[in-house]
């Protein structure tokens, strides 16, 4: 159960992060919004507008604070101690900073862009068909064992032959050897320990050779990858549970949102007409 949910965690790690990047919202960014609607207080003339307060009222409420006239009061006291500060950096002459002026464009930027996000998150949903059709395929491929094996990675052949015949002379020199020897500093620390995981989870070469292995047993012969030489141990295997569908649906359903934000993303690109210049250093 923990490899496949934790594959599933995985996936989804992106998806969590951009999708809560469109339902957050920057308090400081709102209360510089222009005053609209009737004024809840005025700061040397100039209104607070009620929209500022019952923009920053929703997303508290949203936040699990009850609406009580105490808390009203502590945003009001907010906007207007921001509004005083704010018109001391206009007299300061702050607003003509081309630093200042940069970080306005990106903020009205950041505000459209979460606010696009979101209206495309709410009228383009994943269906529960397309999550469960998802969860399906991820089961079909993590199988239906898990194997805690150990690894050694090295850089040459010669030298995984060589550690292969070391363990033939003395087996329980593994964990040793894996600390001396392994490239791979994650695991050579824990004596080439890579916890219980799915054959999904490794490059193919490495799972080939470890799933006809049997516990216990190190393999004949090194096992070459993208990473290098690998000597592989069999501590165990097991069945492998599926968590419920309910346990991981939300993290799928955040991966296949993410992934249709960033399909439509790449479309937007590529059909908008861009002309680069170079950058320019700044001396």
């Amino acid at each position: 159960m923990f490899s496949f949910k934790s594959k599933i965690l995985a996936i989804s790690i992106g998806s969590m992060l951009t999708l809560a990047a469109c339902n957050a919202q920057d308090a400081n960014k709102s209360a510089a919004a222009p005053a609209s609607g009737s004024a809840v207080a005025t700061v040397n003339g100039a209104p607070i507008g009620q929209a500022r307060l019952d923009f920053l009222l929703k997303q508290t409420k949203q936040q699990g604070q009850p609406d009580t006239p105490e808390l009203r009061k502590n945003i009001l006291d907010k906007l207007i101690i921001e509004e005083v500060v704010a018109q001391e950096a206009v007299k300061n002459g702050l607003d003509k900073s081309a630093d200042v002026l940069t970080q306005i464009d990106l903020a009205k930027q950041s505000v459209l862009i979460r606010a696009f996000l979101q209206d495309y998150v709410k009228n383009n949903s994943v269906s529960d068909d397309v999550v469960k059709a998802e969860y399906e395929k991820i089961k079909s491929q993590m199988g239906d064992k898990e194997y805690h094996a150990r690894h050694i990675l090295v850089e040459s052949e010669a030298e995984a032959k060589s550690i292969i015949a070391q363990l033939k002379k003395d087996p329980k020199k593994f964990e040793k050897l894996a600390g001396e020897k392994s490239r791979d500093p994650g695991s050579k620390v824990k004596g080439g320990d890579l916890g219980w995981a799915a054959p999904a989870n490794f490059v193919p070469e490495f799972s080939a050779a470890m799933t006809k292995l049997q516990k216990g047993q190190v393999t004949a012969e090194p096992v070459k990858s993208q990473f290098g030489w690998h000597v592989i141990k069999l501590d165990d295997s097991r069945t492998m549970q599926a968590p419920p569908f309910e346990e991981v649906k939300q993290n799928l359903q955040q991966r296949l949102q993410q992934q249709q934000i960033d399909k439509m993303i790449a479309d937007l690109r590529a059909k908008a007409k861009i002309a680069e210049t170079a950058i320019a250093e700044k001396k």
